[in-house]
């Protein structure tokens, strides 16, 4: 029997023909919150779809226009932690779309839960913008609760930034691929550990960026100290002419040191020798390790705020970082 959302549109996995138009819905809600909006890449869909089955974890739902009305994904991250991912075109909010969304995500989540290790805490993330009202209640009603805010900080390059001031001992330069694949793997990993919620990723897995269209070893930036990694900012550009920064991560034995702000200076200063005049990045606004300081500190804004809420599936043990050990 069709569900009430599929009574009123068709409800699909997307197709790679859906990817400009989810592109533009992601685009539509940016501008209508915020009055700005970044663009994304059509490789950013689809390295989301690498991580999941489109056919049974990803929904298109379409109007009898033709014109996408939502769009929403469930990734397995495995140790526990799965996260949905939502979206209602402004043209169609106010008809249900969303909440049916929440539930038809959760039910998929839920067949994850097996899988999950024994005795682990699942846990469902979801997240929405800090200026959506409306939803936020969605969430609330389906029984989750806020659990984290991110941001968008940005930074515009209207002038040449500082000269970066490394820390005695450390040398820059770019990603060798081919040769530097699994040490700056490890490297993340091992600061991301500082993270919170942070499950471990696969090697395999996490190296698919570099097969992406846009993928620019040049951008790419190791710090290095002798023949080790002490840190990295991985970035790339977007359609926009804008620059994305995937990744700022310092290892800690090399914190505290003025790295990872010599490291944002060298990536800005790259941008702007590149006529590039905007640059983001995503933050943990409770960063366990002080990152928003860091990127304040480098000149950067909040541009757009994210609410991320949970919802237990399973108790047990957490197996993703909460907090900083030292």
């Amino acid at each position: 029997m069709p569900t009430a959302l599929e009574q009123r549109f068709t409800v699909r996995p997307p197709v790679d023909e859906d990817i400009r138009a989810i592109i533009e819905l992601v685009m539509a809600l940016d501008l209508l919150h915020y009055g700005v909006a970044d663009e994304y890449a059509p490789d950013d869909i689809r390295d989301d779809w690498s991580h999941l089955n489109r056919e049974t974890d990803a929904w298109a739902v379409v109007a009898p226009d033709g014109q996408l009305a939502a769009y929403a994904t469930v990734t397995d991250h495995g140790f526990g932690r799965i996260e949905a991912d939502g979206y209602v075109h402004p043209n169609f909010q106010g008809q249900g779309i969303g909440t049916e969304l929440v539930r038809l995500m959760e039910t998929r989540a839920r067949d994850f839960i097996p899988s999950a290790p024994e005795h682990a805490r699942v846990v469902l993330t979801n997240s929405v913008l800090q200026s959506d009202i409306p939803a936020q209640r969605i969430m609330e009603d389906a029984g989750f609760g806020l659990a984290r805010a991110f941001w968008r900080m940005a930074i515009d390059l209207a002038d040449a930034p500082p000269a970066p001031q490394w820390p005695d001992g450390v040398t820059l330069r770019t990603f060798i691929p081919g040769q530097d694949d699994r040490a700056v793997f490890d490297a993340v990993e091992e600061a991301f550990k500082d993270h919170w919620d942070h499950v471990p990723h696969e090697f395999d897995e996490w190296m698919e960026r570099t097969k992406r269209e846009s993928f620019d070893p040049t951008l790419w930036f190791l710090a290095m100290d002798g023949a080790e990694i002490a840190g990295v900012t991985l970035c790339r550009l977007r359609p926009d002419e804008s620059a994305w920064i995937n990744t700022v991560a310092v290892r800690r034995s090399w914190r505290k040191r003025g790295l990872g702000l010599a490291l944002l200076h060298h990536a800005f200063a790259e941008f702007y020798r590149r006529g590039i005049q905007h640059a983001a990045l995503g933050v943990d606004a409770q960063s366990l390790t002080g990152a928003t300081r860091l990127y304040e500190r480098a000149g950067m804004h909040v541009s757009l705020r994210i609410a991320t809420y949970q919802k237990e599936l399973r108790p047990g043990v957490d197996l993703s970082t909460q907090t900083l050990h030292e």
